[in-house]
């Protein structure tokens, strides 16, 4: 059934290579459970997906500010990398250096690129190249809104991150 990779993939899916990854901030899935609600777990530990404009970030727009991992805190994304893109999720077109690891999907039965947070390894979205936004880097970082919290006080996420794991 053609369906099934698709609802998998909205749904999450446990199976994938960056789950057997080994991240700084390690913790078992009790210990994930025990910090995050269900939404959450689902989309940042078992790779889901928010409906598209849904989430509260996606037409949140701060001119300054740090996007942080809801997971384990780390800096991820600058509030001046976001940007409009009208997919119905927070769009970035770049990230804090080191913060974000790419890994290969397939899941739907073609070659994506999934994005993880580098310290907990907790699924944010995909990103994709070459659309015709007109960004620096001719990408765009789709991240599910759940995978992210956000603060306007950058040196106190960059100090959260020192303190995880």
């Amino acid at each position: 059934m053609s369906g099934i990779p698709f609802i998998g993939a909205l749904f999450g899916s446990k199976a994938t290579k960056s789950s057997n990854m080994s991240y700084p901030d390690n913790r078992t899935d009790d210990e994930w459970r025990a910090v995050l609600n269900k939404e959450q777990f689902r989309i940042l530990r078992e790779k889901g997906t928010e409906a598209p404009g849904t989430g509260k970030y996606d037409k949140h727009a701060p001119e300054a500010g740090v996007y942080t991992c809801a997971g384990c805190d780390a800096p991820l994304y600058k509030a001046n990398h976001k940007f409009q893109s009208g997919c119905g999720w927070p769009a970035y077109y770049d990230s804090i250096p080191g913060a974000v690891t790419r890994h290969s999907d397939r899941s739907l039965g073609m070659l994506r690129v999934e994005i993880v947070c580098s310290n907990c390894g907790g699924h944010l979205g995909h990103v994709f190249k070459g659309e015709g936004y007109k960004t620096p880097t001719n990408e765009r970082h789709c991240v599910n809104s759940i995978s992210l919290k956000f603060t306007e006080d950058e040196a106190a996420a960059n100090q959260g991150k020192d303190s995880k794991a």
